[in-house]
């Protein structure tokens, strides 16, 4: 089936207060500074001064070694607990990122819920998209440990990732 759709679920606990990590992913230029520098991402422009609701965001990128453009909406907006993008124009038959923060009384537990489909379906996904999905959201957290330092038995338990078809 191609409409088939997958999701990704991440998970991790970052040792630095809600409003401090918000700010971070509110600021859409710390988004090169989570992406893999093997996809050679860069945003070309932002709708709006500050990241809100209706913000879109223009990137490119290379996948794969192909070019891409992808465009992102950003679908709602609720400071400084969570945010939804979703994918306008890109690679994916359908993208919708919904980012969650928790407040742990001077952590932030961090959640990823991704919804996605793929031309192809659960094939390619299997083969091609699933495999460099995961790398991409591996690198993030890793990423994401490296900015906000914390101990490093927190940073092993805390994070869990997982790719299911629904």
């Amino acid at each position: 089936m191609p409409g088939r759709e997958f999701t990704l679920e991440c998970e991790q606990t970052i040792e630095q207060p809600l409003e401090r990590v918000f700010e971070f992913f509110a600021d859409p230029k710390n988004l090169e500074a989570l992406t893999p520098p093997w996809l050679n991402f860069h945003i070309l422009r932002c709708s709006t001064p500050a990241i809100g609701e209706g913000t879109r965001i223009d990137y490119k990128l290379r996948l794969r070694g192909i070019p891409l453009r992808w465009q992102s909406l950003i679908r709602s907006w609720n400071p400084p607990h969570g945010f939804v993008d979703e994918q306008l124009r890109g690679p994916y038959r359908s993208w919708i990122h919904q980012h969650t923060f928790e407040d742990l009384g001077g952590k932030t537990r961090i959640r990823d819920h991704v919804r996605y489909s793929v031309l192809g379906g659960a094939l390619v996904n299997r083969l091609f998209v699933r495999p460099d999905v995961e790398r991409i959201f591996a690198y993030r957290q890793r990423r994401l440990y490296e900015l906000f330092p914390g101990p490093a038995e927190s940073a092993t338990a805390a994070s869990s990732s997982r790719i299911s078809s629904t």
